[in-house]
Protein backbone atom coordinates (compact mmCIF):
# COMPACT_ATOMS: atom_id res chain seq x y z
CA UNK A 1 0.00 0.00 0.00
CA UNK A 2 1.28 3.52 -0.98
CA UNK A 3 0.06 6.27 1.27
CA UNK A 4 -0.71 8.73 -1.34
CA UNK A 5 -3.43 5.80 -2.61
CA UNK A 6 -4.71 5.80 0.65
CA UNK A 7 -6.73 7.70 3.19
CA UNK A 8 -4.97 9.20 5.79
CA UNK A 9 -6.61 11.91 8.45
CA UNK A 10 -4.85 12.90 11.27
CA UNK A 11 -5.93 15.61 13.38
CA UNK A 12 -4.23 17.74 15.79
CA UNK A 13 -7.16 18.01 18.29
CA UNK A 14 -9.63 15.90 20.04
CA UNK A 15 -13.41 16.29 19.95
CA UNK A 16 -14.78 17.80 22.90
CA UNK A 17 -16.46 15.27 23.87
CA UNK A 18 -14.05 13.09 24.04
CA UNK A 19 -13.34 11.57 27.63
CA UNK A 20 -10.76 8.75 26.89
CA UNK A 21 -7.83 7.74 25.83
CA UNK A 22 -9.51 5.63 22.88
CA UNK A 23 -11.84 7.92 21.89
CA UNK A 24 -9.58 10.78 21.41
CA UNK A 25 -6.38 8.78 19.75
CA UNK A 26 -9.21 6.55 17.04
CA UNK A 27 -10.56 10.16 16.35
CA UNK A 28 -7.11 11.98 15.72
CA UNK A 29 -5.61 8.71 14.29
CA UNK A 30 -8.54 9.08 11.31
CA UNK A 31 -10.27 5.33 12.46
CA UNK A 32 -13.41 7.09 13.07
CA UNK A 33 -15.53 10.17 12.38
CA UNK A 34 -18.84 10.19 14.16
CA UNK A 35 -21.98 10.37 12.75
CA UNK A 36 -24.75 10.81 15.66
CA UNK A 37 -24.73 10.32 19.01
CA UNK A 38 -23.32 6.80 19.44
CA UNK A 39 -22.95 6.08 15.74
CA UNK A 40 -19.59 6.18 13.82
CA UNK A 41 -18.63 5.57 10.31
CA UNK A 42 -14.94 3.52 10.69
CA UNK A 43 -12.67 5.20 8.17
CA UNK A 44 -9.96 3.15 6.17
CA UNK A 45 -7.43 3.00 8.97
CA UNK A 46 -9.95 2.12 11.56
CA UNK A 47 -11.48 -0.57 9.30
CA UNK A 48 -8.52 -2.57 8.66
CA UNK A 49 -8.17 -2.78 12.39
CA UNK A 50 -11.33 -4.35 12.72
CA UNK A 51 -11.01 -6.55 9.65
CA UNK A 52 -7.88 -8.17 11.45
CA UNK A 53 -9.76 -8.78 14.76
CA UNK A 54 -12.61 -10.50 12.73
CA UNK A 55 -10.19 -12.85 10.65
CA UNK A 56 -8.46 -13.90 14.23
CA UNK A 57 -12.07 -14.34 15.58
CA UNK A 58 -12.56 -16.36 12.93
CA UNK A 59 -9.96 -18.60 12.47
CA UNK A 60 -10.70 -19.50 16.26
CA UNK A 61 -14.39 -20.04 16.30
CA UNK A 62 -13.49 -22.37 13.17
CA UNK A 63 -10.64 -24.04 14.59
CA UNK A 64 -13.54 -24.90 17.63
CA UNK A 65 -15.94 -26.26 14.96
CA UNK A 66 -18.11 -23.20 15.09
CA UNK A 67 -20.12 -23.02 11.56
CA UNK A 68 -20.82 -19.42 10.01
CA UNK A 69 -23.95 -18.33 9.18
CA UNK A 70 -25.33 -14.57 9.28
CA UNK A 71 -28.15 -13.27 10.59
CA UNK A 72 -30.23 -10.52 9.75
CA UNK A 73 -30.24 -6.57 11.69
CA UNK A 74 -34.02 -6.51 11.68
CA UNK A 75 -36.63 -9.29 13.07
CA UNK A 76 -40.03 -9.70 13.51
CA UNK A 77 -41.18 -8.87 16.94
CA UNK A 78 -43.29 -11.86 17.22
CA UNK A 79 -40.02 -14.00 18.25
CA UNK A 80 -39.02 -11.80 20.67
CA UNK A 81 -43.01 -11.83 21.87
CA UNK A 82 -42.75 -15.59 22.00
CA UNK A 83 -39.36 -15.69 23.85
CA UNK A 84 -41.14 -12.74 26.60
CA UNK A 85 -37.69 -10.09 26.22
CA UNK A 86 -40.42 -8.21 24.39
CA UNK A 87 -41.67 -7.43 27.62
CA UNK A 88 -38.95 -7.44 29.37
CA UNK A 89 -36.04 -6.18 27.15
CA UNK A 90 -36.11 -2.22 28.19
CA UNK A 91 -35.92 0.81 26.11
CA UNK A 92 -32.52 -0.65 24.56
CA UNK A 93 -34.76 -2.43 22.35
CA UNK A 94 -35.13 -0.43 19.22
CA UNK A 95 -38.57 -1.05 17.79
CA UNK A 96 -40.00 -0.25 14.30
CA UNK A 97 -42.74 -0.62 12.14
CA UNK A 98 -43.08 -1.45 8.30
CA UNK A 99 -45.20 -0.23 6.09
CA UNK A 100 -47.59 -2.40 6.99
CA UNK A 101 -47.64 -1.21 10.44
CA UNK A 102 -45.89 -4.65 11.65
CA UNK A 103 -43.61 -4.22 14.42
CA UNK A 104 -39.95 -5.23 14.05
CA UNK A 105 -36.54 -4.75 16.54
CA UNK A 106 -33.10 -4.02 15.11
CA UNK A 107 -31.47 -6.72 16.87
CA UNK A 108 -29.29 -5.69 19.63
CA UNK A 109 -28.71 -9.24 20.00
CA UNK A 110 -30.17 -12.65 18.39
CA UNK A 111 -31.00 -15.70 20.63
CA UNK A 112 -34.27 -15.76 19.12
CA UNK A 113 -33.54 -15.96 15.28
CA UNK A 114 -31.20 -18.56 15.97
CA UNK A 115 -33.73 -20.57 17.96
CA UNK A 116 -36.10 -20.25 15.16
CA UNK A 117 -33.87 -21.95 13.04
CA UNK A 118 -32.85 -24.68 15.18
CA UNK A 119 -36.18 -25.92 16.07
CA UNK A 120 -36.50 -25.75 12.37
CA UNK A 121 -33.27 -27.69 11.63
CA UNK A 122 -32.59 -29.70 14.09
CA UNK A 123 -34.99 -32.80 14.72
CA UNK A 124 -32.49 -35.68 16.11
CA UNK A 125 -30.07 -36.22 19.31
CA UNK A 126 -27.51 -37.26 16.20
CA UNK A 127 -26.85 -33.49 14.65
CA UNK A 128 -25.79 -31.53 17.62
CA UNK A 129 -23.37 -31.21 19.10
CA UNK A 130 -23.51 -27.84 16.35
CA UNK A 131 -22.19 -24.51 17.08
CA UNK A 132 -23.36 -21.15 14.97
CA UNK A 133 -22.09 -17.99 14.96
CA UNK A 134 -22.07 -14.79 12.67
CA UNK A 135 -20.55 -11.41 13.07
CA UNK A 136 -23.03 -8.67 12.41
CA UNK A 137 -23.85 -5.17 13.12
CA UNK A 138 -25.76 -4.76 16.45
CA UNK A 139 -28.14 -1.72 17.52
CA UNK A 140 -28.81 -0.93 21.55
CA UNK A 141 -30.51 2.16 21.89
CA UNK A 142 -28.20 3.81 25.07
CA UNK A 143 -29.38 6.40 27.01
CA UNK A 144 -25.88 7.77 27.42
CA UNK A 145 -23.83 6.73 24.68
CA UNK A 146 -20.26 7.62 25.63
CA UNK A 147 -16.68 6.83 25.72
CA UNK A 148 -16.44 6.51 21.49
CA UNK A 149 -17.18 3.07 19.92
CA UNK A 150 -16.55 1.63 23.21
CA UNK A 151 -20.21 2.13 24.75
CA UNK A 152 -22.03 3.04 21.11
CA UNK A 153 -25.49 2.53 20.13
CA UNK A 154 -24.51 0.66 16.87
CA UNK A 155 -21.39 -1.60 16.73
CA UNK A 156 -20.44 -5.27 15.26
CA UNK A 157 -20.84 -8.08 17.56
CA UNK A 158 -19.10 -12.07 16.91
CA UNK A 159 -22.08 -14.21 18.79
CA UNK A 160 -21.99 -17.59 18.61
CA UNK A 161 -24.99 -20.13 19.78
CA UNK A 162 -24.36 -23.87 20.68
CA UNK A 163 -26.73 -26.96 20.72
CA UNK A 164 -26.46 -30.30 22.86
CA UNK A 165 -28.34 -32.96 23.71
CA UNK A 166 -27.64 -32.78 27.50
CA UNK A 167 -26.38 -30.07 30.22
CA UNK A 168 -23.15 -32.24 30.31
CA UNK A 169 -22.55 -31.94 26.73
CA UNK A 170 -23.59 -28.59 26.69
CA UNK A 171 -20.74 -27.79 29.07
CA UNK A 172 -18.49 -29.11 27.06
CA UNK A 173 -19.41 -26.82 23.89
CA UNK A 174 -19.00 -24.16 26.71
CA UNK A 175 -15.45 -24.82 27.99
CA UNK A 176 -14.24 -24.85 23.92
CA UNK A 177 -15.89 -21.42 23.64
CA UNK A 178 -13.77 -20.47 26.66
CA UNK A 179 -10.52 -21.99 25.31
CA UNK A 180 -10.81 -20.29 21.74
CA UNK A 181 -11.70 -16.89 23.76
CA UNK A 182 -8.62 -17.22 25.35
CA UNK A 183 -6.47 -17.96 22.46
CA UNK A 184 -8.37 -15.49 20.42
CA UNK A 185 -7.49 -12.67 23.20
CA UNK A 186 -3.96 -13.83 23.67
CA UNK A 187 -3.17 -13.84 19.78
CA UNK A 188 -4.26 -10.22 19.61
CA UNK A 189 -1.82 -9.80 21.89
CA UNK A 190 -4.03 -8.14 24.89
CA UNK A 191 -3.35 -8.53 29.16
CA UNK A 192 -6.78 -9.71 30.23
CA UNK A 193 -8.88 -12.19 32.45
CA UNK A 194 -11.62 -14.15 32.15
CA UNK A 195 -13.97 -13.79 35.47
CA UNK A 196 -17.15 -15.32 36.74
CA UNK A 197 -20.10 -12.93 35.82
CA UNK A 198 -23.74 -12.08 36.29
CA UNK A 199 -25.85 -13.40 33.03
CA UNK A 200 -27.86 -10.00 33.43
CA UNK A 201 -30.34 -9.90 30.02
CA UNK A 202 -29.63 -12.62 28.15
CA UNK A 203 -30.36 -15.06 30.77
CA UNK A 204 -28.91 -18.15 31.81
CA UNK A 205 -26.57 -19.87 34.58
CA UNK A 206 -22.95 -20.73 34.19
CA UNK A 207 -21.59 -17.09 32.82
CA UNK A 208 -17.70 -15.54 32.31
CA UNK A 209 -16.84 -12.50 31.28
CA UNK A 210 -13.30 -11.51 29.18
CA UNK A 211 -12.06 -8.47 30.39
CA UNK A 212 -8.92 -6.26 29.04
CA UNK A 213 -6.93 -4.77 31.97
CA UNK A 214 -7.41 -0.84 31.66
CA UNK A 215 -7.69 1.56 34.17
CA UNK A 216 -9.86 3.54 32.22
CA UNK A 217 -12.57 0.35 32.43
CA UNK A 218 -15.97 0.86 32.99
CA UNK A 219 -16.22 -2.69 35.67
CA UNK A 220 -14.28 -3.12 38.63
CA UNK A 221 -12.67 -7.35 38.80
CA UNK A 222 -11.78 -8.89 41.97
CA UNK A 223 -9.25 -11.30 41.84
CA UNK A 224 -7.39 -13.64 44.61
CA UNK A 225 -3.54 -12.96 42.99
CA UNK A 226 -2.77 -16.61 45.55
CA UNK A 227 -5.47 -19.12 43.57
CA UNK A 228 -6.72 -17.50 40.51
CA UNK A 229 -9.86 -16.80 41.84
CA UNK A 230 -11.85 -13.66 39.42
CA UNK A 231 -14.99 -12.27 39.57
CA UNK A 232 -16.92 -9.27 38.24
CA UNK A 233 -17.43 -7.00 41.20
CA UNK A 234 -21.04 -7.52 40.43
CA UNK A 235 -21.03 -11.15 41.12
CA UNK A 236 -17.65 -11.44 43.44
CA UNK A 237 -19.33 -13.09 46.73
CA UNK A 238 -18.43 -10.85 49.52
CA UNK A 239 -17.86 -12.96 52.71
CA UNK A 240 -19.27 -11.42 56.27
CA UNK A 241 -16.01 -9.44 57.78
CA UNK A 242 -16.81 -10.10 61.55
CA UNK A 243 -17.21 -13.90 62.08
CA UNK A 244 -19.06 -13.76 65.14
CA UNK A 245 -21.22 -12.00 66.66
CA UNK A 246 -19.65 -10.53 70.57
CA UNK A 247 -22.29 -9.79 73.31
CA UNK A 248 -23.96 -6.18 73.54
CA UNK A 249 -21.24 -4.05 75.83
CA UNK A 250 -23.05 -0.91 75.57
CA UNK A 251 -26.69 0.90 76.09
CA UNK A 252 -28.99 1.51 73.82
CA UNK A 253 -29.20 5.19 73.01
CA UNK A 254 -30.84 7.78 71.51
CA UNK A 255 -27.65 10.20 70.50
CA UNK A 256 -28.02 13.89 69.22
CA UNK A 257 -25.98 14.25 65.65
CA UNK A 258 -27.06 17.72 65.07
CA UNK A 259 -26.75 17.87 61.19
CA UNK A 260 -24.56 14.79 60.60
CA UNK A 261 -26.41 12.56 57.57
CA UNK A 262 -23.57 10.57 56.47
CA UNK A 263 -22.03 7.83 58.29
CA UNK A 264 -18.33 9.38 57.85
CA UNK A 265 -19.91 12.95 59.36
CA UNK A 266 -21.50 10.66 62.38
CA UNK A 267 -18.84 8.44 62.99
CA UNK A 268 -16.14 11.53 63.36
CA UNK A 269 -18.70 13.36 65.27
CA UNK A 270 -19.12 10.34 68.06
CA UNK A 271 -15.41 9.47 67.93
CA UNK A 272 -15.72 5.78 66.33
CA UNK A 273 -14.58 3.80 63.23
CA UNK A 274 -16.81 4.14 60.81
CA UNK A 275 -17.07 -0.08 60.56
CA UNK A 276 -18.89 0.43 63.35
CA UNK A 277 -21.82 2.59 61.62
CA UNK A 278 -24.77 0.84 59.24
CA UNK A 279 -26.28 2.65 56.52
CA UNK A 280 -29.98 2.44 55.54
CA UNK A 281 -30.90 1.94 51.80
CA UNK A 282 -34.93 1.89 51.01
CA UNK A 283 -36.28 0.35 48.01
CA UNK A 284 -39.36 -0.35 46.86
CA UNK A 285 -41.22 -2.54 44.45
CA UNK A 286 -43.80 -1.78 42.46
CA UNK A 287 -46.81 -4.65 41.69
CA UNK A 288 -48.72 -3.86 38.18
CA UNK A 289 -51.44 -4.37 37.07
CA UNK A 290 -51.15 -7.02 34.43
CA UNK A 291 -50.69 -6.37 31.08
CA UNK A 292 -53.43 -6.95 28.58
CA UNK A 293 -52.66 -9.80 25.71
CA UNK A 294 -51.19 -7.98 22.15
CA UNK A 295 -50.95 -4.43 24.30
CA UNK A 296 -47.65 -2.73 23.92
CA UNK A 297 -45.26 -3.16 26.77
CA UNK A 298 -44.71 0.90 27.01
CA UNK A 299 -48.53 0.84 27.81
CA UNK A 300 -48.43 2.79 31.30
CA UNK A 301 -50.06 0.28 33.74
CA UNK A 302 -51.37 1.39 37.03
CA UNK A 303 -49.60 0.56 40.49
CA UNK A 304 -51.53 -1.79 42.27
CA UNK A 305 -48.97 -2.27 45.39
CA UNK A 306 -46.03 -1.03 46.76
CA UNK A 307 -43.70 -2.96 48.94
CA UNK A 308 -41.02 -0.65 50.66
CA UNK A 309 -37.89 -2.35 51.69
CA UNK A 310 -34.80 -1.37 53.72
CA UNK A 311 -31.30 -2.68 52.97
CA UNK A 312 -28.68 -2.38 55.59
CA UNK A 313 -24.70 -2.14 54.60
CA UNK A 314 -21.76 -1.25 56.81
CA UNK A 315 -21.21 2.31 56.69
CA UNK A 316 -17.82 2.06 54.89
CA UNK A 317 -19.49 -0.29 52.30
CA UNK A 318 -21.56 -0.10 48.95
CA UNK A 319 -24.45 -1.86 47.67
CA UNK A 320 -24.48 -4.14 45.38
CA UNK A 321 -27.68 -3.59 43.06
CA UNK A 322 -26.94 -6.92 40.97
CA UNK A 323 -27.28 -8.84 44.15
CA UNK A 324 -30.26 -6.93 45.85
CA UNK A 325 -31.97 -7.38 43.07
CA UNK A 326 -31.39 -11.21 43.48
CA UNK A 327 -33.04 -11.02 46.89
CA UNK A 328 -36.35 -13.08 46.78
CA UNK A 329 -39.02 -10.27 45.98
CA UNK A 330 -36.59 -7.96 45.02
CA UNK A 331 -36.28 -7.82 41.25
CA UNK A 332 -37.26 -5.05 39.61
CA UNK A 333 -36.63 -2.73 42.32
CA UNK A 334 -36.48 1.10 42.48
CA UNK A 335 -35.26 3.72 44.89
CA UNK A 336 -38.02 4.82 47.10
CA UNK A 337 -38.97 8.37 46.21
CA UNK A 338 -39.08 10.51 49.50
CA UNK A 339 -42.49 10.84 49.77
CA UNK A 340 -42.06 6.97 50.55
CA UNK A 341 -39.97 7.33 52.81
CA UNK A 342 -41.31 9.86 54.86
CA UNK A 343 -44.63 7.90 54.75
CA UNK A 344 -42.76 4.41 56.17
CA UNK A 345 -40.64 6.23 58.66
CA UNK A 346 -41.26 9.46 59.59
CA UNK A 347 -38.23 11.11 58.54
CA UNK A 348 -36.14 12.17 55.87
CA UNK A 349 -33.29 10.31 54.35
CA UNK A 350 -29.86 10.52 56.25
CA UNK A 351 -31.33 9.62 59.48
CA UNK A 352 -33.19 6.15 58.72
CA UNK A 353 -32.87 3.35 60.15
CA UNK A 354 -34.78 -0.10 61.31
CA UNK A 355 -36.13 0.72 64.87
CA UNK A 356 -39.42 2.33 64.87
CA UNK A 357 -40.22 2.65 61.54
CA UNK A 358 -44.17 4.24 61.20
CA UNK A 359 -44.99 1.75 58.43
CA UNK A 360 -44.08 -1.57 58.52
CA UNK A 361 -41.18 -2.51 55.83
CA UNK A 362 -39.14 -5.69 54.84
CA UNK A 363 -36.21 -5.37 56.05
CA UNK A 364 -32.57 -7.12 54.81
CA UNK A 365 -29.46 -6.87 56.10
CA UNK A 366 -25.95 -7.67 54.70
CA UNK A 367 -23.83 -10.42 56.03
CA UNK A 368 -21.31 -8.23 57.83
CA UNK A 369 -23.95 -6.27 59.53
CA UNK A 370 -25.99 -9.28 60.79
CA UNK A 371 -22.69 -10.40 62.85
CA UNK A 372 -22.17 -6.50 64.00
CA UNK A 373 -22.74 -5.46 67.67
CA UNK A 374 -23.36 -2.52 69.44
CA UNK A 375 -23.53 -0.31 66.25
CA UNK A 376 -24.98 3.13 65.28
CA UNK A 377 -27.79 3.58 62.70
CA UNK A 378 -30.40 6.28 62.21
CA UNK A 379 -33.17 6.98 64.50
CA UNK A 380 -35.64 7.42 62.48
CA UNK A 381 -35.75 11.67 64.20
CA UNK A 382 -33.64 13.91 61.99
CA UNK A 383 -30.36 15.36 63.65
CA UNK A 384 -30.36 11.59 65.30
CA UNK A 385 -29.08 8.10 65.49
CA UNK A 386 -29.35 5.26 67.89
CA UNK A 387 -26.10 4.00 69.72
CA UNK A 388 -25.32 0.63 70.87
CA UNK A 389 -28.02 -1.06 68.81
CA UNK A 390 -27.63 -4.75 69.04
CA UNK A 391 -29.38 -7.67 67.57
CA UNK A 392 -31.84 -9.74 69.69
CA UNK A 393 -32.04 -6.87 72.22
CA UNK A 394 -33.30 -4.09 70.35
CA UNK A 395 -34.04 -6.02 67.41
CA UNK A 396 -35.20 -9.28 66.30
CA UNK A 397 -31.89 -11.56 65.78
CA UNK A 398 -31.17 -11.99 61.76
CA UNK A 399 -32.77 -14.96 60.20
CA UNK A 400 -35.57 -14.36 62.23
CA UNK A 401 -38.87 -12.15 62.86
CA UNK A 402 -38.58 -11.28 59.33
CA UNK A 403 -35.29 -10.07 59.05
CA UNK A 404 -33.33 -11.39 56.06
CA UNK A 405 -29.65 -12.36 55.84
CA UNK A 406 -28.11 -11.68 52.31
CA UNK A 407 -24.65 -10.73 50.57
CA UNK A 408 -25.55 -7.25 49.50
CA UNK A 409 -22.28 -5.24 49.48
CA UNK A 410 -19.75 -5.11 46.75
CA UNK A 411 -15.99 -6.67 47.46
CA UNK A 412 -13.52 -4.47 48.31
CA UNK A 413 -9.63 -4.47 48.02
CA UNK A 414 -8.03 -6.91 50.96
CA UNK A 415 -11.45 -8.87 51.52
CA UNK A 416 -11.41 -12.76 52.24
CA UNK A 417 -11.21 -14.61 48.54
CA UNK A 418 -14.67 -16.71 48.66
CA UNK A 419 -12.28 -19.63 47.65
CA UNK A 420 -10.74 -19.19 51.42
CA UNK A 421 -6.69 -19.18 49.64
CA UNK A 422 -6.38 -15.41 50.04
CA UNK A 423 -7.19 -11.77 50.02
CA UNK A 424 -9.05 -10.15 46.76
CA UNK A 425 -7.29 -7.16 45.08
CA UNK A 426 -9.91 -4.99 42.49
CA UNK A 427 -8.78 -3.89 39.16
CA UNK A 428 -10.80 -1.97 36.45
CA UNK A 429 -11.08 -3.65 33.06
CA UNK A 430 -13.23 -3.08 29.95
CA UNK A 431 -15.37 -6.09 28.97
CA UNK A 432 -14.73 -7.67 25.26
CA UNK A 433 -15.99 -11.23 25.49
CA UNK A 434 -18.91 -13.18 27.59
CA UNK A 435 -20.01 -16.76 27.44
CA UNK A 436 -23.04 -17.93 28.99
CA UNK A 437 -24.40 -21.75 29.35
CA UNK A 438 -28.17 -20.88 28.30
CA UNK A 439 -29.46 -23.88 29.26
CA UNK A 440 -33.22 -24.34 28.10
CA UNK A 441 -34.51 -20.96 28.73
CA UNK A 442 -35.18 -20.07 25.29
CA UNK A 443 -35.66 -23.22 23.61
CA UNK A 444 -38.34 -23.86 25.94
CA UNK A 445 -40.12 -20.69 25.32
CA UNK A 446 -39.58 -21.45 22.08
CA UNK A 447 -40.23 -25.12 21.51
CA UNK A 448 -37.00 -25.88 20.08
CA UNK A 449 -36.90 -29.23 20.77
CA UNK A 450 -34.90 -32.63 19.64
CA UNK A 451 -35.96 -36.51 19.97
CA UNK A 452 -33.24 -38.38 22.31
CA UNK A 453 -32.01 -42.07 22.05
CA UNK A 454 -35.10 -42.89 24.03
CA UNK A 455 -37.15 -41.82 21.69
CA UNK A 456 -38.25 -38.74 23.53
CA UNK A 457 -38.74 -35.12 22.96
CA UNK A 458 -36.50 -32.86 24.89
CA UNK A 459 -35.82 -29.15 24.71
CA UNK A 460 -32.13 -28.58 23.53
CA UNK A 461 -29.73 -27.63 25.60
CA UNK A 462 -27.91 -23.48 24.71
CA UNK A 463 -24.78 -21.41 24.92
CA UNK A 464 -24.42 -18.25 23.93
CA UNK A 465 -20.62 -16.59 22.91
CA UNK A 466 -20.29 -13.22 22.26
CA UNK A 467 -16.97 -10.92 20.94
CA UNK A 468 -17.60 -6.77 20.85
CA UNK A 469 -15.43 -6.86 17.83
CA UNK A 470 -15.58 -2.66 17.44
CA UNK A 471 -15.17 -2.50 20.84
CA UNK A 472 -12.33 -4.85 20.77
CA UNK A 473 -9.50 -2.12 18.83
CA UNK A 474 -10.78 0.76 21.98
CA UNK A 475 -9.92 -1.74 24.48
CA UNK A 476 -6.24 -2.22 23.04
CA UNK A 477 -6.33 1.25 22.90
CA UNK A 478 -6.51 1.78 26.22
CA UNK A 479 -4.26 -0.93 27.31
CA UNK A 480 -1.50 0.41 24.96
CA UNK A 481 -1.22 3.76 24.44
CA UNK A 482 1.33 6.46 25.65
CA UNK A 483 1.75 10.72 25.25
CA UNK A 484 2.40 9.85 21.20
CA UNK A 485 -0.31 8.21 20.48
CA UNK A 486 -1.65 4.62 19.96
CA UNK A 487 0.97 1.40 20.40
CA UNK A 488 -0.87 -1.50 18.59
CA UNK A 489 -0.32 -5.10 19.13
CA UNK A 490 1.51 -6.19 15.75
CA UNK A 491 -1.65 -8.72 15.31
CA UNK A 492 -4.37 -6.52 15.41
CA UNK A 493 -2.25 -2.98 14.03
CA UNK A 494 -3.90 -1.52 10.67
CA UNK A 495 -0.35 -2.60 8.92
CA UNK A 496 2.65 -4.04 10.38
CA UNK A 497 5.04 -1.69 9.15
CA UNK A 498 5.70 1.47 7.65
CA UNK A 499 8.30 3.32 5.42
CA UNK A 500 9.28 6.63 5.81
CA UNK A 501 11.48 8.06 2.76
CA UNK A 502 12.68 11.25 3.67
CA UNK A 503 12.79 13.02 0.44
CA UNK A 504 11.25 10.53 -1.65
CA UNK A 505 10.30 12.47 -4.68
CA UNK A 506 13.87 14.29 -4.41
CA UNK A 507 16.44 11.73 -4.15
CA UNK A 508 16.51 8.68 -6.70
CA UNK A 509 18.69 7.05 -4.33
CA UNK A 510 15.85 7.34 -1.53
CA UNK A 511 12.87 6.26 -3.84
CA UNK A 512 15.00 3.28 -4.80
CA UNK A 513 15.85 2.24 -1.87
CA UNK A 514 12.54 2.86 -0.32
CA UNK A 515 10.72 0.85 -3.41
CA UNK A 516 13.46 -1.69 -2.80
CA UNK A 517 12.61 -3.22 0.79
CA UNK A 518 9.12 -2.21 0.20
CA UNK A 519 9.04 -4.71 -2.68
CA UNK A 520 10.77 -7.61 -0.70
CA UNK A 521 8.62 -7.07 2.60
CA UNK A 522 5.28 -6.99 -0.17
CA UNK A 523 6.40 -10.12 -1.66
CA UNK A 524 7.05 -11.94 2.27
CA UNK A 525 3.08 -11.58 2.52
CA UNK A 526 4.00 -8.25 5.47
CA UNK A 527 1.21 -5.33 5.62
CA UNK A 528 3.35 -2.77 5.10
CA UNK A 529 2.54 0.95 4.04
CA UNK A 530 5.20 3.23 2.10
CA UNK A 531 5.06 6.98 3.12
CA UNK A 532 5.09 8.17 -0.71
CA UNK A 533 3.50 11.38 0.59
CA UNK A 534 6.31 13.86 0.85
CA UNK A 535 5.37 15.30 4.03
CA UNK A 536 8.02 17.17 6.06
CA UNK A 537 9.33 14.26 8.50
CA UNK A 538 8.09 15.34 11.92
CA UNK A 539 4.76 15.64 10.67
CA UNK A 540 5.47 12.44 9.08
CA UNK A 541 7.00 10.74 11.92
CA UNK A 542 4.25 12.43 14.36
CA UNK A 543 1.03 10.66 12.10
CA UNK A 544 2.86 7.14 12.41
CA UNK A 545 3.39 7.37 15.92
CA UNK A 546 -0.14 8.61 16.62
CA UNK A 547 -1.26 5.68 13.76
CA UNK A 548 0.53 3.36 16.35
CA UNK A 549 1.89 1.21 13.32
CA UNK A 550 4.60 -1.22 15.54
CA UNK A 551 7.57 -0.41 13.26
CA UNK A 552 8.98 1.96 11.39
CA UNK A 553 11.59 2.26 8.80
CA UNK A 554 13.61 5.69 7.90
CA UNK A 555 15.48 5.80 4.40
CA UNK A 556 17.39 9.47 4.02
CA UNK A 557 20.21 10.77 1.97
CA UNK A 558 21.99 11.22 4.88
CA UNK A 559 21.78 7.27 6.05
CA UNK A 560 22.17 5.70 2.64
CA UNK A 561 25.63 6.99 2.11
CA UNK A 562 26.79 5.60 4.87
CA UNK A 563 24.72 2.41 3.94
CA UNK A 564 22.40 2.61 6.61
CA UNK A 565 18.51 3.28 7.48
CA UNK A 566 16.95 3.37 10.77
CA UNK A 567 14.67 0.92 12.67
CA UNK A 568 12.58 2.37 15.36
CA UNK A 569 9.87 0.44 17.36
CA UNK A 570 6.39 1.77 18.33
CA UNK A 571 6.57 0.42 21.78
CA UNK A 572 9.04 2.23 23.59
CA UNK A 573 10.23 4.58 20.56
CA UNK A 574 13.99 3.03 20.25
CA UNK A 575 15.84 3.25 17.12
CA UNK A 576 18.64 1.40 15.76
CA UNK A 577 20.75 1.87 12.81
CA UNK A 578 20.64 -0.90 10.68
CA UNK A 579 23.00 -2.01 6.92
CA UNK A 580 20.62 -1.20 4.34
CA UNK A 581 21.80 -4.57 2.54
CA UNK A 582 20.76 -6.30 5.82
CA UNK A 583 17.22 -3.97 6.64
CA UNK A 584 15.00 -7.09 5.27
CA UNK A 585 16.13 -9.56 7.58
CA UNK A 586 16.21 -6.53 10.48
CA UNK A 587 12.84 -6.11 10.15
CA UNK A 588 11.44 -9.77 9.71
CA UNK A 589 13.61 -10.34 13.09
CA UNK A 590 11.98 -6.80 14.52
CA UNK A 591 8.36 -7.85 13.71
CA UNK A 592 8.62 -10.92 15.41
CA UNK A 593 8.68 -9.14 18.60
CA UNK A 594 6.05 -6.45 18.42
Amino acid sequence: MKASRFLITTLKEAPADAEVASHRLMTRAGMIRKLAGGIYSYMPMGLRVIRKVEAIVREEMNRAGAIELLMPVIQPAELWQESGRWEKYGAELMRIKDRHDRDFIVQPTSEEVITDIARQEIRSYRQMPKNLYHIQTKFRDERRPRFGVMRGREFTMKDAYSFDRSPETALVSYQAMFDAYVRIFERMGLQFRAVAADTGAIGGSASHEFQVIADTGEDAIAYCADSGYAANVELAEALPLVAERAAPAQPFAKTPTPGKARCEDVAALLGLPLQQTVKSLVLAVDELEPLKDGADPDTPRRIVFTQVWLLLVRGDHELNEIKAGKVPGLAGFRFATEAEIVAHFGCTPGYLGPIGTTHPVKLVVDRTVANMSDFVCGANVVDHHFTGVNWGRDLPMPGEGGVTVADLRNVVDGDPSPDGRGRLSIQRGIEVGHVFYLGTKYSTAMNASFVDEDGKSKPIEMGCYGIGITRLPAAAIEQNHDEKGIVWPRPIAPFDLVITPLGYSRSQNVKAAADGLYDRLIQAGIDVILDDRDERPGAMFADWELIGVPLRVTVGERGLKEGQVELTVRRGMTTTQVPLDGAFDAVMEALKAC
